[in-house]
This record gives C-alpha cells, sequence and structure tokens, in this order.
C-alpha cells in the first residue's frame, strides 16, 4: 500500500502550458487619420477570427443544424428549392414580355415616324462615326495642348463628360477649385 502511494508521489506532475493568442502579439498600431476610410476598412475586410457564428452570415459552424430544424426533410427543401425557381421563371418571363411590348411600341413609332416624315427618321437612324471630327473640332486641336488634345479624342458625342464632378451632398474637403474651366467642345 506504500508503495503505491509512493508512486504517484515519484511521478512528474502533467504540465499546463497557457495559450496565448498569436494574433495580438505584433498587433500594428492603428494609424490615426481619416475615421471614415477606417470604417470602410473594416467593413470591407472584416476579421478572420472564425471561432463564433458571425451576424452578418460569413461563417456558421452550426448551419447544417440550423437547416435540419428549419427544414426537417430533404424533399421539403426540394420543394422550396423548386418554388423559388419557379418565382425566379415567372418573374424572367414578366421582364421579358415587358421588354418584347416595349420593343413592339419603339418599332411601331418608328413606322410612324417614317410615313410622317421620311427625313426625320433617316436623321434618327444615321449610324454616327464616334471617331469622326468636324473641321471646326479639327482646327480646335491643333490650338490646344496636348493634354487637352487627348481629352477632346477620348470624348465620345453624346455621352456623359468624363471630367465632369459626380455629385454629392456634401461639398469636397478640398473646397471648390476656382480655376477649373469646362473643356470647350464644338459641337
Amino acid at each position: 500500500m506504500s508503495t503505491a502511494l509512493l508512486a504517484r508521489c515519484r511521478t512528474t506532475p502533467a504540465v499546463h502550458v497557457k495559450q496565448t493568442s498569436v494574433r495580438t502579439y505584433a498587433v500594428r498600431q492603428e494609424a490615426v487619420g481619416d475615421p471614415k476610410k477606417e470604417i470602410i476598412r473594416k467593413a470591407l475586410y472584416p476579421g478572420n477570427i472564425r471561432n463564433r457564428a458571425s451576424p452578418t452570415g460569413t461563417w456558421r459552424p452550426d448551419v447544417a443544424k440550423a437547416l435540419q430544424h428549419a427544414i426537417p426533410s430533404v424533399q421539403a427543401h426540394q420543394t422550396i428549392e423548386r418554388a423559388w425557381l419557379l418565382h425566379r421563371r415567372h418573374a424572367r418571363k414578366q421582364r421579358e414580355a415587358e421588354l418584347a411590348r416595349k420593343f413592339e411600341c419603339m418599332r411601331q413609332a418608328m413606322e410612324e415616324l417614317e410615313r410622317v416624315d421620311s427625313r426625320l427618321y433617316m436623321e434618327a437612324n444615321k449610324p454616327e462615326d464616334p471617331r469622326a471630327r468636324t473641321d471646326a473640332e479639327r482646327e480646335l486641336a491643333k490650338k490646344l495642348k496636348s493634354t487637352e488634345v487627348r481629352t477632346l479624342e477620348a470624348r465620345i458625342r453624346g455621352l456623359f463628360p468624363r471630367e465632369l464632378r459626380v455629385p454629392t451632398d456634401t461639398p469636397p474637403r478640398s473646397g471648390w477649385n476656382y480655376e477649373w474651366k469646362p473643356f470647350p467642345r464644338p459641337l
């Protein structure tokens, strides 16, 4: 009996290693700057620690159990899938029917325009070469700087001007640029 007690005392105790988080060892100090950029960065690139369920649905370890709880049978799941595909098909057919109706109305309007005024019909259906330049544009290009010539050549008639600032609710942080002038474009 005493040998059993001595054997227990002579054994080495189990070593318990405390686990430390490697992710916080060399944490980069947050740069002091625009808080909007930080919010956008955190929204676009969330932390990838996947040890708990995420409220945004990026990782769910219990998804199979949740599906089994919500939809108890395979037949019910397949029925729901078929109903969803049927709904999507109906929506697609409805969109296609609406587009066909609009196309038919446009075709009838073009036929009516051709019947009423053939000159306007020909002008409306005239193919336009986006690279073609008028004489006034060619003369203007000779007087401009090379950057302005590139801007003139990059513009396609009828499209929204690229150099126009995007409309926003608030002005830019740098303020108003009083030196900016719209690029002259002869039509």
